[in-house]
């Protein structure tokens, strides 16, 4: 091995003076004899030591002979007026240096010169692909300084194959990282997790100084040697943190970004980190980084398969997903304050791999009641609801869109509907321009047998909602309380619902099949329905023994209190209160008539 501090030239004369002129000369004792002209900065310098080392200068002053010229220029050479500096110094034996801040452009320079072997031993070549292979490629760090500084280096650096090397030296000291910082990790106790990801991934942060060429070359050979997926992605989303901080700042005004207002640069690095997410099924990426990127992708207005891909990814897992992360503010004027198409196409995708996810399991038992898909569109069945109420108040939100997030959900996504009801009286209350044929349209995805007692109660109180939907909501109360009385346990739709579970013959495998998980999901969402009835009556039976406990030690006889109890779950009862109570049984008993609405046929 060849320490760095080996790296510099010898210079067996006295040292030069170097003068600050506008030809800078060299040697300021002897006069030169040429002047070289280096991007308008020229080099008062002597012919021997320059075409003792360089082929090209040799070339150049052979062909100038005949003419008599003593002064040359070269155009475009790499590094220019300080890197030819130093490759001249070495024309003459003084002392510099290599670092992995110049090798790169000497490397280059060296080569624009033809500084090869065939004209001095140990020429400008060869010194510094000495360094480059025994400094710069045994080291993550240095190979990452010489591959920034190639990117102001011309297509030279390339045919000399320097970004390649660094590329493939910063992946292969990855995976010895990853193999020394995985024995560690074996070592360390699961109390110190900061420990073990700062030994893990002391490496990221050196990446983000890269262009996102380079960066998306070194990512791509860290994917083919092997290098863990969960290091990739944090390495993503710091360099994503680390570039695209003052992009993340929303149009105050929500208008569409424009080619003007957002750096095509931007564009580029939020595209080409998408193209980088490892595509591994056994690694889940963080939820948070994919709609970081998202709402990264749709700011910056990146392509449609960019969007795509990131809102496919976050369908996958879509249960993990927070209220807070599907509120993406839109950016488009006039549009309503969240993206709401943003959210239906991710639930499309969901709906679309659960499908998926069922017609390959193979057979009947697979959709019991623990099934993964199951319990998963019950969780994101309870996020769309929330998702609606949260944007149900905003005023530009079109009914035809609030609508659309509505019954794209299926029946059995839904166990009760109290969390759909409130977002449906929220948007009502916030759009009450809305015609009765628009509220009835709306009332109809409420199904009146899966509000639990006490949105029942506030349903049949609810100014804001069309007479027929107050006459479903007590008629399926008057049913739900005649089976509470009678001890039956099911309600009274269910069982016309459900068939005999009996395949016709006239139905292939695939639609028999088919016929018998539907009704798997009705007899789960059954269960589901009996379990919620199940926990009210319990309740209900608690208020009353708390009754007649209380009423038994005011001298109440056992009749009073349980009278007491069971009016509890009378239809008209409001759990609000008892002032709202006494307040509605003023109001019957002042009035002969009863209104429309209290009414049961």
């Amino acid at each position: 091995m060849v320490s760095e501090s080996s790296f510099s030239t010898s210079y067996r004369s006295p040292t030069p003076k170097f003068c600050n002129s506008f030809t800078t000369r060299i040697f300021s004792d002897v006069a030169g004899d040429i002047t070289i002209v280096v991007d308008g900065e020229s080099f008062l310098l002597h012919k021997f030591p320059l075409v003792s080392r360089s082929g090209k200068i040799r070339k150049m002053v052979a062909d100038a002979k005949d003419s008599n010229t003593s002064k040359l220029e070269l155009f475009n050479l790499p590094g220019g007026p300080q890197t030819f500096e130093l490759a001249m110094k070495f024309c003459y034996g003084m002392n510099f240096e290599i670092t992995s801040a110049n090798v790169a452009s000497l490397r280059c320079v060296a080569e624009y010169l033809e500084m090869f072997e065939d004209y001095r031993e140990e020429n400008l070549i060869e010194r510094s692909e000495i360094y480059l292979n025994e400094v710069v490629v045994q080291s993550l760090e240095k190979s990452v300084e010489v591959l920034s500084t190639c990117e102001m280096l011309p297509p030279i650096a390339e045919e000399v194959e320097i970004p390649s090397r660094c590329v493939e030296a910063i992946a292969m000291n990855a995976c010895k990282e990853q193999l020394v910082s995985g024995l560690s990790r074996l070592e360390c106790d699961s109390e110190f997790t900061e420990l073990k990801s700062v030994c893990l991934e002391w490496w990221i942060e050196d990446l983000s100084v890269l262009g996102i060429d380079f960066y998306q070359r070194v990512i791509c050979a860290m994917g083919r040697m092997g290098v863990r997926p969960e290091s990739i992605v944090a390495s993503l989303l710091h360099y994503a943190q680390a570039s695209l901080k003052d992009t993340g700042k929303w149009n105050p005004g929500r208008t569409k970004p424009t080619s003007g207002m957002v750096d095509n640069d931007q564009k580029t690095i939020v595209e080409t980190l998408v193209s980088l997410i490892p595509t591994e099924k056994s690694y889940s990426i963080p939820q948070s980084f994919l709609f970081g990127m998202l709402r990264m992708a749709i700011m910056v207005d990146a392509t449609i398969a960019c969007k795509l891909e990131l809102e496919r990814r976050i369908a996958l897992r879509l249960e993990m997903v927070s209220l807070d992360e599907l509120l993406i503010p839109s950016v488009r004027t006039g549009d309503s304050l969240f993206d709401v198409d943003t959210v239906h196409r991710i639930l499309v995708n969901f709906l679309q791999w659960i499908e998926d996810e069922e017609n390959e399991e193979c057979g009947y038992e697979s959709e019991g009641l623990g099934s993964p898909s199951h319990g998963s569109l019950l969780k994101v069945g309870r996020l769309i609801d929330a998702y609606l109420v949260e944007i149900a108040p905003d005023p530009c939100l079109s009914l035809q869109k609030f609508t659309a997030m509505i019954e794209i959900l299926p029946d059995y996504a839904r166990v009760i509907d109290d969390g759909l009801y409130r977002a449906i009286d929220i948007y009502l209350k916030a759009h009450a321009m809305l015609t009765e044929k628009e509220c009835k349209k709306l009332c109809k995805f409420i199904d009146c047998q899966k509000l639990s007692q006490e949105a029942c109660n506030h349903a049949a109180q609810n100014d804001r909602l069309p007479v027929q939907m107050a006459v479903r909501v007590l008629y399926s109360e008057q049913l739900r309380l005649k089976n509470a009385l009678s001890g039956s346990s099911g309600d009274g739709f269910s069982s016309q619902r459900i068939s005999s579970g009996i395949p016709s013959a006239a139905m292939s495998p695939r639609d028999n099949y088919a016929s018998l998980r539907r009704e798997n999901r009705e007899l789960k969402l059954e269960i589901s329905r009996m379990r919620v009835r199940l926990s009210e009556l319990e309740k209900e039976q608690m208020f009353m023994k708390q009754g007649m406990i209380d009423k038994t030690g005011n001298g109440k006889t056992f009749l009073t209190s349980l009278s007491k109890g069971i009016g509890r779950i009378g239809i008209f009862s409001s759990t609000a209160g008892g002032k709202r109570q006494k307040s509605g049984r003023k109001s019957r008993e002042g009035k002969t008539g009863r209104s429309r609405r209290h009414s049961v046929s």
